[in-house]
């Protein structure tokens, strides 16, 4: 829990500096490149096959951080970045402002509403909004936000809305080490805590996020 606390600090405190630096991607040039993406995350971003994520709405920061990492993991044979063989093979190709325009484009779109099932909403809450200190598990929403909506400038993505399956395979990913590129491992410290059951509740509830 210390860690965890440590790693927040230390992102927020950085906030000031990541700041300067305005996000200049190109909505429209994004449009334009986007075409290829539709396969798997809709004409819209919003993803119809649930194993992908819904990627309109989501943060132009978090898109972009995403993209460079999904290269890098390519590029480092899965040493460092984030290894997708689908994603990190699509973003080989792209430029740095290839990035940028189609993390503005997407960000640029409304990610579709979602629902949560009525038996998931009371443990779902209470796991999102206030974690279970005696298993040293923080709440989500101290870095995600009441709602789901995260921060842009710290890359705390947007999680309400998002597809169920999605969430769940993340969270098993972070969970076994499979996913590596959260910052300071904080994901990680937590997703190591939690159950399956956990795990098919949190990402349930956040279809929805009441």
């Amino acid at each position: 829990m210390k860690k965890i606390a440590l790693s927040l600090t230390m992102l927020l405190g950085t906030l000031s500096i990541n700041n300067v630096a305005a996000f200049d991607g190109d909505a429209e040039a994004g449009k334009a490149k986007a075409a290829t993406c539709a396969a798997c995350h809709g004409p819209n971003g919003n993803a119809p096959v649930t194993m992908y994520p819904k990627i309109a709405g989501q943060h132009a920061d978090y898109i972009y951080k995403q993209l460079k990492e999904f290269k890098l993991g390519m590029t480092s044979g899965g040493k460092e970045g984030r290894m997708e063989p689908v994603m990190s093979g699509m973003a080989m190709p792209l430029s740095d402002q290839d990035m940028k325009d189609l993390a503005a484009y997407f960000a640029s779109l409304p990610m579709s509403a979602g629902t949560t099932p009525e038996d998931v909403v009371t443990a779902g809450q209470k796991l999102y909004r206030a974690g279970d200190a005696e298993r040293g598990i923080p709440s989500c929403m101290a870095c995600h936000g009441p709602r789901g909506n995260g921060t842009s400038l710290a890359k705390f993505p947007k999680i309400s809305f998002q597809h169920p399956e999605y969430i769940k395979a993340q969270l098993e990913k972070f969970r076994d080490g499979a996913r590596e590129n959260d910052a300071n491992g904080m994901m990680r410290d937590i997703a190591i805590k939690l159950t399956d059951k956990d795990i098919e509740i949190l990402s349930k509830y956040l279809g929805g996020l009441h």
